[in-house]
């Protein structure tokens, strides 16, 4: 890895505190990680997404609202509330919670309707560093590689991390023949933003 980007890469790991929570070059290969670190049904949800919320049988009560810059939407009875971070079935337990005040047993459903797009770092030996943003709102390293214009004829095609900061960080460790040959658990993880992806 060049000079430069061994900095730039040093300056983000720093900035994720991952470098401070584990011994230097601690990772976890994909395919070890647990289920629940499946991004499937665990999304959460962000600033600029969608939502629809629906009360069963109070369709005066129900709403389809973006996700404003301080994470709230604006809902009936309920005025701003706080869905940020959180993850839809969470949403509908906080909301039904509430409604109980005004609703006698109220279900509610919480769906993501469209997903903010999605912006990664891609560092290291790849043809284009810098930051990348997933159209769909979501997607996975493989597509994060092609958007920073693929490997590099340096790279290694087996030390590729992802690097994701938060209350649990984690270092993701994949190979590209697994990422280009569909390898279910390398296909399946999906990247969340600020997530930062590099290459050695």
């Amino acid at each position: 890895m060049r000079i430069r980007e061994v900095s730039l890469v040093l300056v983000v790991v720093g900035a994720l505190g991952v470098a401070g929570c584990a011994p230097s070059g601690k990772w976890t290969w994909v395919r070890d990680l647990p289920a629940s670190a499946d991004f499937s049904g665990d999304y959460l949800i962000s600033a600029g997404d969608v939502i629809s919320v629906r009360v069963v049988n109070q369709d005066s009560m129900s709403t389809k609202a973006k996700v404003r810059n301080d994470g709230r939407v604006a809902l009936p009875l309920l005025g701003d509330v706080e869905v940020r971070g959180k993850k839809p079935a969470s949403v509908r337990a906080e909301l039904e919670a509430r409604l109980k005040e005004f609703i006698v047993a109220p279900s509610v459903t919480v769906n993501i309707e469209e997903i903010a797009p999605v912006t990664v770092s891609v560092l290291g030996e790849v043809g284009h560093p810098g930051v990348v943003q997933m159209t769909d709102g979501a997607g996975g390293v493989a597509q994060a590689l092609a958007a920073a214009g693929g490997l590099t004829d340096y790279a290694s095609h087996d030390r590729i991390f992802v690097l994701r900061g938060g209350d649990k960080p984690l270092r993701v460790r994949f190979t590209y023949d697994d990422l280009s040959g569909g390898e279910m658990a390398s296909t399946r993880f999906q990247l969340r933003r600020g997530d930062v992806v590099v290459v050695e």
